[in-house]
């Protein structure tokens, strides 16, 4: 049975995404328009609107788990770096508190905050990028990282 919120019903198998990392605090998986190819949305899986709601006992294994995320995209993405942000209302579309990790290649066009949109050629190259982030992310946990 649906929600009236998209991320808590990609949280709960309702809606179809492309999953990337499951902690019992949080669900990772990538944006349908990313801004670079890999673009992964990480959220609680309790269900929090903003920033100053997320409680303090989430704060650590929610920002350590997108730490291992920007970690994985560099060395399974060829990036050199992430763009890490979380909007908090103002230009928050899913009012359910997500961050987004980005990843970066100097010289990528991203300037600013006006991003430029992509796409996914396909579903199965989107379920690639989520199966190598999501291979990487599987390997750092078994590695106790």
């Amino acid at each position: 049975m649906a929600s009236d919120c998209l991320f808590c019903d990609i949280i709960s198998g309702a809606a179809s995404a492309h999953l990337v990392v499951e902690t019992p605090e949080a669900v990772g998986f990538l944006d349908i328009r990313p801004v670079f190819k890999g673009h992964v949305l990480l959220a609680p899986r309790d269900h929090v609107r903003t920033y100053t709601d997320l409680p303090e006992t989430l704060l650590s294994p929610f920002f350590s788990t997108g730490q291992r995320v920007a970690a994985a995209m560099t060395s399974v993405l060829g990036s050199e770096g992430s763009f890490v942000a979380m909007n908090n209302v103002v230009s928050q579309s899913v009012p359910h508190v997500h961050l987004h990790v980005v990843p970066r290649t100097k010289g990528d066009g991203l300037r600013g905050f006006f991003w430029p949109r992509t796409r996914y050629a396909d579903d199965a190259e989107a379920a690639d990028y989520a199966g190598r982030l999501r291979t990487a992310l599987d390997a750092a946990v078994a590695e106790g990282s």
